[in-house]
């Protein structure tokens, strides 16, 4: 199957915002993000279900799923920005449709839940996505300006981005030594375990796998690596770029824990291939935009991620 690169945005390009996961309970923040977009030169339509709510969905697996359908069969539009992640992107996977997204390949932008999509439609339909902001949660008057010159460069620019991210870790930690090539695979460290013994789980053999997480403690954080180890995943790939995870210490020190770092370092042992830590890839403010398919280079010596080929056409 040959590998979908959307075209690149311009100017004057309709963008759909949907809601595939968790519901927005303030319109505002919608609002604000169309208003930043259209301030940037976009027109901007949003899913007649985006502003939905049924408990911690946006609505019904239906509804949600429609709104997907709608923007990728719309030939008017020429992206689509995910509102928010949450939770209930992996519930709608079974009811996309994969033939209409490979008719009508275009932008697609979001990470955390999102996670689920983005994987499901590389493995489906060999379609690039963005693992970048997101409307309703990154498009705020204080966003980091790195973090948007990112967006725009990966979505408006048919040139190969040399740099895509640099560790910022202080240093950046170098668990395996080395460089390899491939194509990059991965976001959400919940949401790729949660795809694994599913359909719409990637191959991930010779690709360079990312990850980034929020909000677990460490043995969380471990099992679910662990659980990654056991299924294969980092025999198969031939890198590792560890991105941020935000809020992952323990609740209580009070009890004993392993900590993060004891953690990666365990799994790079494990896995013996370039593996590097402290990538800005995640829930904070200052995050690269990852094109998930594209073919990239990383040299865990220098602490670099590089594109190979252009993340847009």
């Amino acid at each position: 199957m040959n590998v979908l690169v959307p075209r690149r945005l311009r100017k004057g390009d309709l963008i759909g915002i949907v809601s595939p996961a968790s519901p927005v309970h303030d319109p505002s923040r919608i609002e604000r993000g169309v208003r930043y977009l259209e301030g940037l030169g976009y027109r901007t339509t949003v899913g007649k279900n985006a502003l939905r709510s049924m408990g911690y969905l946006a609505g019904t697996d239906e509804e949600r799923t429609e709104d997907v359908h709608e923007m990728f069969a719309d030939r008017n539009v020429r992206a689509i920005f995910c509102a928010r992640g949450g939770y209930g992107t992996p519930r709608i996977l079974s009811r996309i449709n994969y033939r209409l997204v490979a008719r009508n390949p275009k932008i697609l932008v979001g990470y955390s839940d999102i996670t689920a999509l983005t994987l499901a439609l590389w493995k489906k339909c060999r379609l690039v996505t963005y693992h970048g902001p997101m409307v309703a949660a990154d498009t705020t008057p204080d966003a980091d300006p790195a973090a948007e010159e990112s967006l725009w460069r990966m979505l408006t620019s048919p040139e190969r981005s040399t740099t895509l991210a640099q560790a910022d870790a202080l240093p950046p930690q170098v668990r395996f030594p080395g460089s390899a090539t491939g194509r990059l695979l991965g976001g959400n460290l919940s949401l790729l375990v949660s795809l694994l013994g599913t359909p719409y789980a990637p191959d991930f053999r010779a690709g360079l796998l990312f990850l980034e997480e929020i909000g677990e403690e460490p043995y969380r954080v471990d099992r679910m690596l662990t659980h990654m180890r056991n299924a294969g995943i980092f025999s198969r790939v031939r890198g590792v770029a560890m991105g941020q995870f935000s809020d992952c210490g323990p609740r209580s020190t009070a009890s004993p824990s392993l900590t993060l770092g004891e953690i990666m370092a365990g799994v790079a042992d494990g896995a013996s291939k370039p593996f590097l830590t402290g990538f800005p890839i995640g829930h904070e403010k200052r995050t690269v935009t990852v094109p998930v398919g594209i073919r990239a280079r990383l040299d865990a010596d220098r602490g670099v991620l590089t594109l190979m080929e252009p993340a847009t056409t």
